[in-house]
């Protein structure tokens, strides 16, 4: 009888560390954040990009993070990269980058320095090019296949 439950508490504890594994490999890398209100979306591109649909981000408050509305690309997904802007709309700096591995929404991008109130940013797409840490070396523009331009969504902080 002791042999009988040893067994049966073996299967149990096996069972739920199996179910709590697999939770974590669907789950992966990337979380979903809770969702915040939202301001206007800018719809103003200062540099040459494209409104493709595969990348959507609203104005929000300055802070060390930033939230995404939505990424719509398909597995293995793409590194989405948080970008100041200089006064004429250019690209400039990687705050940040959080890896999207397929059509996720709210996903949230910790920055290494948090943006500041009145200024503008940008979401740049690049292709996951197999690595788990983000380089703006290595990774190429992810292009939006009609237009081949490369996919970038504005947003400013207030």
């Amino acid at each position: 009888m002791k042999n009988y439950s040893f067994s049966l508490l073996s299967f149990m504890l096996g069972a739920i560390a199996g179910v709590a594994g697999a939770a974590l490999w669907f789950v992966g890398t990337s979380f979903i954040a809770p969702t915040l209100p939202v301001q206007n979306a800018t719809s103003t591109s200062p540099i040459n990009a494209t409104a493709s649909g595969a990348v959507s981000v609203f104005d929000q408050g300055a802070g060390s993070n930033v939230l995404i509305a939505s990424v719509t690309v398909p597995p293995p997904g793409v590194w989405v990269a948080v970008r100041e802007t200089n006064s004429a709309g250019e690209l400039g700096n990687v705050l940040g980058a959080a890896r999207a591995r397929g059509p996720i929404s709210n996903l949230v991008v910790e920055l290494l320095r948090p943006t500041e109130p009145g200024r503008m940013y940008a979401a740049e797409l690049y292709r996951a090019e197999g690595s788990d840490a983000f380089d703006p070396n290595v990774e190429s523009v992810y292009v939006d296949f009609d237009s081949g331009q490369r996919v970038v969504a504005f947003f400013t902080t207030n």
